[in-house]
């Protein structure tokens, strides 16, 4: 059973599996790093513990960031955006955040994008 504050808990929008996407972003620069999952639980153990937890889809399983590789993340902060449906987590991160060894998650595939009608 979840200790998420009751008042947080509220204010939270799931999706049918009971998770809330967190975008997780170097707090000093701003570069996104990563994307994971959060219910109340892993919400609650990441804002009393400092350390970011997860849920993951494909292994039914709590995590927390860095456990086995080391490359933790040290919370700074959390933010809720406003439908309630994403979180914001802003860390500190040790180390590469993807698991690939990459910085970031988001280091890989740009797609191409059309210019806007009008631009120049």
């Amino acid at each position: 059973m979840t200790s998420l504050d009751p008042e947080i808990a509220r204010l939270l929008k799931r999706d049918a599996d009971g998770l809330v996407p967190a975008v997780v972003q170097q707090h000093d620069t701003g570069e996104v790093l990563m994307v994971g999952w959060m219910d109340d639980e892993a919400l609650h153990r990441t804002l009393t513990s400092g350390r970011a937890t997860y849920w993951s889809r494909s292994r039914q399983a709590y995590w927390v960031k860095g456990e086995t590789s080391g490359h933790r993340q040290w919370v700074r902060g959390v933010r809720l955006d406003c439908d309630g449906d994403t979180l914001l987590v802003a860390v500190d991160q040790e180390g590469p955040a993807c698991h690939t060894g990459d910085r970031t998650c988001f280091d890989g595939r740009e797609l191409p994008v059309a210019a806007p009608a009008g631009s120049a």
